[in-house]
């Protein structure tokens, strides 16, 4: 039998108002339970922003960690014990198309693409599926956040940062939006004669090529300075408001971003691209971060000077020129951060499928000269500040949210699994896909002998 509180049994005697008062009580009385505190004990706890404890413990209460600390005494506490176990906070996937692409054959399970080459209205998160197969393999190697970006165009429209649990988009939602995304326009120019042209109907001259170029740059340049005139006519004082009247929805929607609030990140690879990206940097005063960036390395000195952050994607892409070494792009991560240069990684926004790969990516250029501090803070802590984030997750510190992983080993080694996850406090499901394939070819019956 239930028992009921003082305080509930009173109101209740208020008729339909008491009742509703007493539906209340019981919510919160539960709300309340839910609250308990929770006490994990682990072999070691990595905590990014503090020294890495072993033993270590995690005290949290609700959504929040309270306490963090080598031995930590909590008798009401329920225990947890992760002995022989590696405490991480939860990982970061910048700059991907997780969410908005599933299989790449099937166009109904492809949202990433917008028409049009300026549509900075559009925002990504709002196309999330929170069903799709990708979502949990993902959690499964230990990633708790993700930022699905738009493309198809020159300016593709704003992402948001969400989490790998929630029973909706507007349940995943951790910041949104969080950056507009600007592809650069191509500089290269290719040379091949018309007679050995793929497609010698689309043949163009260099000359053509270049103009094409410079229009293409002047047409991006001349939005951007739209932008900033529709801004300053709205006044320092008003609020991005796309629906308000008189607003228009496209320059509303650059808003934050013209004006330095929030960050532009610019999708560029080649090294003209970089150092165009570099030169319009150096005349504005917005915020900018470097996607992709295969060349960044060669002009580190500049985007260190300058203040840019690189989501580095090219950790397994093949040299670009011949007289490249084989390992330049494992080495570019090391090279970037000795030049002061904040360095994040990406697997990408075309492949949905290999965001489970990310900790790969910092483990190959830890290989190759980068700290493993410095690999690990890329993955959490500096994702999490470059997008000011950093004073509620990325660490595992008390007063921020109780999201991390715990494992068998080194997260940077290819050995580790991740074998349990907590998302605002709440242990999560590490079941996907893959491991239900697993387990049904397991069970698969040997095959009989035939005579």
């Amino acid at each position: 039998m239930r028992t009921v509180s003082p305080a509930c049994a009173l109101i209740a005697g208020h008729g339909f108002l008491g009742f509703w008062l007493c539906v209340v009580c019981v919510i919160c009385s539960g709300l309340r339970a839910q609250e308990q505190e929770v006490l994990f004990s682990a072999s070691v706890v990595h905590t990014v922003q503090g020294p890495t404890l072993k033993p270590g413990a995690i005290l949290v209460r609700g959504s929040r960690i309270i306490a963090v600390g080598e031995r930590l005494e909590a008798p009401q506490a329920r225990k947890v014990d992760l002995t022989g176990l590696h405490l991480y906070p939860g990982l970061f996937a910048l700059n991907t198309g997780l969410g908005l692409r599933e299989i790449d054959a099937v166009r109904a399970t492809v949202d990433q693409r917008e028409v049009g080459d300026f549509t900075p209205e559009v925002t990504s998160w709002v196309a999330v599926n929170p069903d799709s197969e990708l979502l949990p393999v993902a959690r499964a190697q230990g990633i708790a956040f993700f930022e699905p970006v738009p493309t198809g165009g020159v300016v593709a429209g704003q992402s948001g940062l969400l989490r790998l649990d929630g029973w909706g988009v507007r349940d995943m939602i951790v910041k949104a939006p969080l950056a507009l995304h600007v592809f650069w326009p191509q500089m290269n120019l290719d040379p091949t004669p018309r007679d050995q042209s793929a497609d010698p109907a689309r043949w163009k001259s260099l000359v053509e090529q270049a103009r094409e170029r410079t229009a293409g740059l002047k047409t991006l340049e001349d939005f951007l300075r739209q932008a900033e005139a529709y801004a300053r006519g709205r006044g320092s004082d008003w609020s991005p408001a796309p629906t308000a009247p008189g607003g228009v929805p496209v320059w509303e929607a650059m808003l934050p971003f013209v004006r330095g609030e929030r960050p532009i990140v610019v999708h560029a690879d080649e090294i003209r691209q970089i150092r165009a990206v570099l030169q319009w940097a150096e005349t504005n005063r917005w915020r900018v971060i470097l996607a992709g960036g295969r060349d960044a390395w060669r002009e580190a000195r500049r985007l260190a000077a300058l203040k840019i952050p690189v989501i580095y994607e090219h950790v397994f892409t093949r040299p670009a020129r011949d007289t490249d070494s084989y390992d330049v792009h494992y080495r570019a991560p090391e090279i970037l951060r000795q030049a002061g240069v904040t360095v994040l990684f990406s697997t990408g926004v075309t492949d949905a499928s290999l965001v489970k790969n990310l900790p790969y990516h910092a483990a190959q250029a830890v290989a190759h000269g980068l700290p493993a501090g410095a690999a690990l803070r890329a993955l959490t802590w500096e994702a999490a500040r470059c997008h000011g984030l950093d004073n509620q997750l990325g660490s595992l510190e008390p007063g921020k949210e109780a999201t991390f992983f715990a494992c068998s080993g080194d997260l940077l080694d290819v050995r580790t699994r991740v074998e349990r996850m907590w998302i605002r406090g709440r242990e999560v499901s590490l079941e996907n896909r893959h491991t239900r394939l697993y387990e049904k070819y397991r069970q698969r019956p040997a095959p009989q002998a035939t005579h």
